[in-house]
């Protein structure tokens, strides 16, 4: 039988996303989650990890004089825990080239968008803007490129009549927390790699766009 895979979350907030995937978890044996570590003293994702009995860390990037000192310490404190998978939450710091071709491949990260679409931030108000008739959020490895890594899976929904934009976040919010437990499902199971700057999912090269998951919710 294989070991679970070992997954460290980074959050900066809430945490609605990692309770997602620390209920999604619950029941799996090929997946752990060893640490979540947040740069905000704070976050309430903090909490949470703490009532599921996950060890928790807060490292303050206020008191490093730069993002390199800081994503060091990150990456020392992360290697720790010897992880097959490091998650990001919600996770509110750009990261360093150096700390993400350290985990290349083994990185991904949740984006409420369609990417490549509306990469960055405001993204619901963008879509709504420019009429847009699908909106949702992509799960993607991450790479050097700011939210331009390859995707792995879209949530995809209908952006209905009248829709607002706190309605729309909602809305997208519900569908993070049922595909980021996919994507690290199908990681866990060794179903998923980065090759060449390709998601393989199966053995097969997924499009540029990713699977496509739609909700009707």
């Amino acid at each position: 039988m294989n070991k679970p895979c070992r997954i460290v979350v980074l959050i900066s907030g809430s945490g609605s996303n990692l309770q997602a995937i620390i209920d999604s978890v619950k029941e799996q044996q090929d997946v752990n989650v060893v640490a979540v570590i947040s740069n905000k003293a704070d976050a309430y994702g903090l909490v949470r990890a703490k009532q599921a009995g996950i060890a928790t860390h807060y490292i303050d990037h206020r008191q490093y004089e730069n993002r390199q000192l800081f994503d060091q310490a990150l990456m020392a404190l992360i290697d720790q825990y010897e992880p097959d998978l490091l998650v990001l939450a919600g996770f509110m710091r750009i990261l360093t080239e150096a700390f993400v071709n350290h985990y290349l491949g083994h990185l991904i990260n949740i984006h409420p968008s369609l990417l490549p679409k509306y990469p960055g931030l405001n993204t619901h108000q963008r879509a709504l803007d420019a009429n847009e008739r699908e909106h949702g959020c992509s799960v993607h490895f991450v790479t050097p490129v700011l939210d331009g890594g390859p995707v792995i899976i879209q949530g995809v929904m209908a952006i209905e009549s009248r829709m607002d934009k706190q309605h729309l976040e909602e809305r997208v919010h519900c569908i993070e927390h049922k595909v980021y437990p996919i994507a690290i499902k199908w990681f866990a199971e060794q179903q998923l790699a980065l090759v060449n700057n390709s998601v393989i999912l199966n053995g097969q090269i997924l499009p540029e766009t990713g699977y496509r998951y739609e909700s009707n919710d």
